[in-house]
């Protein structure tokens, strides 16, 4: 089995990188391709998961306050700039509108306990947030 550094040398354009993340004292190696043009993308952390997003995209993220229209900013994690990556969160922020709200689908919950008559259904259906990234900005 080959390792992912050999499977990402044979990619042509594509490059691997040592990233050192601020804090953590260790280097990480990171396959980064690189693409003609501007390939900027930002990891922000959202209702307790990461996700990658870039300018134009739009996603479903945990319900969040806030109107249709209004905008929202959504924390930081991970830079990438045409390969360049920049593990200093504080200094970007990410700009999303809010474009309304969606359900998750039904999840149904049965309790059953034997010999005793014992039963309880229940159900769930998550609300989520859509959202458009608007800007990644430098702050």
């Amino acid at each position: 089995m080959r390792s992912w550094r050999a499977l990402f040398a044979r990619l042509p354009g594509s490059s691997v990188k040592s990233v050192t993340i601020a804090g953590c004292g260790r280097s990480i190696q990171r396959a980064c391709s690189q693409k003609k043009g501007s390939a900027v993308y930002a990891i922000v952390r959202c209702g307790g998961r990461q996700q990658k997003v870039s300018v134009g995209d739009v996603l479903e993220v945990d319900k969040v306050a806030g109107e249709v229209g209004s905008t929202v900013t959504l924390p930081t994690v991970l830079v990438v700039n045409d390969g360049d990556v920049t593990t200093e969160a504080g200094r970007f922020s990410v700009a999303a509108e809010i474009l309304g709200e969606t359900k998750g689908p039904k999840i149904r919950i049965l309790k059953y306990k034997n010999k005793t008559g014992y039963k309880k259904r229940q159900g769930h259906r998550q609300r989520y947030t859509q959202v458009k990234i608007t800007g990644i900005n430098q702050a």
